[in-house]
């Protein structure tokens, strides 16, 4: 996948969601998570996920649900928006997302077919942080 780059949210509800799904992956951004080193087997955390984003300050919108892929221990976007991110053997999660000018990052863990973590970011140019919960389809 890409480097994560610059994310921009419109205020139509399409862009917002694609700024949410962006900000989800990016909260699992977390240094040292994401070690080539590390990698997990092929095929224990793939498929799609859907991610579900609350903000706990900020103003950014919450509750937005987007899905993302896992494909080996690369995670990229299912929806739209510049994601790129790895999870390791342990389930250890590390995304930066991107659309337009908005972006953000962060790290959580997947276990079976479950996750949770959190994120940060600035989106729409509101300094934004959070929690994330995703639940694989």
């Amino acid at each position: 996948m890409t480097n994560p780059e610059k994310i921009s949210i419109s205020l139509r509800p399409r862009s917002q969601r694609l700024i949410m799904a962006a900000v989800a992956l990016a909260f699992f951004a977390v240094p040292g998570v994401a070690n080539a080193r590390m990698a997990r087997a092929p095929g224990a955390y793939d498929g799609v996920w859907n991610v579900v984003f609350a903000t706990t300050r900020g103003t950014c919108s919450s509750g937005y649900s987007v899905p993302f892929t896992v494909t080996g221990s690369r995670v990229s976007s299912a929806g739209g928006g510049r994601v790129s991110g790895s999870v390791n053997r342990a389930g250890g999660v590390a995304v930066q997302v991107s659309v337009g000018a908005s972006h953000a990052s962060g790290g959580g863990r997947l276990a079976g077919n479950s996750g949770a973590g959190s994120w940060r970011g600035v989106i729409s140019g509101d300094n934004c942080a959070g929690t994330w919960r995703a639940a694989r389809s």
